[in-house]
């Protein structure tokens, strides 16, 4: 369409976008379909220079999504009980068609979660993710991998095997160290006065119902926190300060389609490592199903080796690394704690490693080599250079912490640019 000017030249006016009609018009009148699209997609501007290490939170989503899956699955043959645990289990990985296929997804996904949330978690190390205005966001992040850690130990209980059992003989009677009331607290968690047929009604109940609920909140929340403050990139630089007439950020593209794209990619890559597990090797040596669990639970027969599944193993380590159980405990819940006050520890400058000097790099290098060595101690017997090794990598491990405002705070940066560097990749 056009009109004339003053000077009688012709000017064009844009064109208005037809209204739209039929079912999509019907379906916007009543639920936000097309805002939700323009707001969270093709309108979230998310850094241009996201790389490799910005898979992972996609991925993370994409196992949530597979074991809430497959556990439905599960729980429609599952039978909690002390006397049917066991063979319910066995009756879906030998009877129900394709039961052992949910099952070695379920069982492997567990797994898979663990991975790709730790390395979404070395990423925020790297680049200062869990730095103002990002310090929610964390603590978010950090509640819903409580949450995932308390889901993945009542998952490994239920099939109630022989390492199931005595692995949450273990894990339980540690809330027995809590002074005063930790008697009582250990049996109400149990149910009875030992691991038995109450403490699988319990743990089936909180690991296919009020954990995945919470977690589900907790993930939601966390995903209204990173929209709210934005995403944070490999250079640490805020894309929202610099902004061009139209009020986009200069150094960002919207999530859509580029970034929706991207992480296709990286699902699939990541599914064709997935399915290579679960198809060839779904027990992986022991790590991700240890053989005294395909043994039905025996309280008259204990392990050789009592250890729990790898992703919880540097944290046993640590428990094991002192010879006062109570302090060990303590020890333990302190490894974890630790990571909710990581924004107020750090000092530095800069958030991103990238402009770090020489000591932040080392002290990130030396908390991820002690986390990995603590991860393989908590396999081995706890017994001679296995416990002294434990004890010099648990100090490495909390100095990391300790020290952090100290080195963080003297350590050498390089300036930082006003723009995010982009590499073509």
């Amino acid at each position: 369409m056009t009109v004339k000017t003053a000077t009688g030249a012709p000017a064009r006016l844009p064109e208005r976008a037809a209204p739209k009609q039929g079912l999509w018009a019907w379906l916007n009148k009543r639920l936000p379909v097309d805002e939700f699209i323009e707001e969270q997609l093709t309108g979230y501007y998310a850094p241009k220079n996201f790389n490799f290490w910005y898979f992972f939170g996609s991925l993370a989503l994409l196992v949530l999504v597979i074991q809430l899956l497959t556990g439905i699955f599960l729980t429609m043959f599952y039978k909690p009980g002390e006397l049917t645990a066991f063979d319910s289990v066995e009756y879906i990985m030998r009877e129900v068609d394709f039961g052992w296929l949910i099952r070695y997804l379920h069982s492997t996904g567990a797994s898979a979660f663990f991975i790709v949330v730790y390395l979404h978690m070395f990423r925020a190390f790297l680049y200062g993710s869990y730095r103002a205005p990002r310090e929610l966001l964390w603590l978010i992040g950090m509640l819903v991998y409580l949450a995932l850690m308390a889901e993945a130990f009542m998952g490994y209980v239920l099939p109630w095997g022989n390492m199931s059992f005595w692995g949450a003989q273990v894990i339980v009677n540690l809330f027995g160290t809590i002074p005063g009331i930790g008697t009582p607290l250990v049996q109400w968690i149990r149910g009875d006065y030992g691991i038995a047929d109450a403490t699988l009604d319990r743990f089936f109940a909180l690991h296919v119902a009020a954990l995945p609920l919470a977690l589900l909140l907790l993930v939601m929340l966390h995903l209204v926190a990173l929209h709210r403050t934005g995403s944070n990139n490999p250079d640490g630089i805020e894309i929202k300060e610099k902004t061009g007439p139209d009020g986009k950020p200069l150094d960002g593209i919207p999530f859509h389609p580029y970034y929706t794209v991207k992480d296709v990619v990286g699902v699939g890559v990541f599914l064709l490592l997935f399915a290579l597990v679960v198809f060839f090797k779904p027990n992986l040596g022991g790590l991700f199903l240890e053989a005294p669990n395909f043994e039905p639970a025996n309280p008259l027969s204990t392990p050789e080796h009592i250890a729990p599944v790898w992703y919880f193993t540097p944290y046993y380590a640590i428990l094991r690394a002192v010879p006062d159980q109570r302090m060990g405990a303590l020890l333990m819940l302190l490894a974890v704690v630790s990571f909710l006050f990581l924004p107020w520890l750090d000092r530095s400058p800069v958030k991103s490693m990238r402009y770090r000097g020489w000591l932040s790099r080392t002290a990130l290098a030396l908390f991820a080599l002690s986390f990995v060595a603590l991860g393989y101690l908590g396999l081995q017997p706890a017994e001679g250079l296995y416990v002294v090794l434990a004890r010099i990598f648990t100090a490495l491990y909390f100095a990391f912490f300790l020290l952090m405002p100290f080195y963080s705070r003297i350590d050498a940066v390089k300036p930082v640019p006003d723009r995010v560097v982009y590499h073509a990749h």
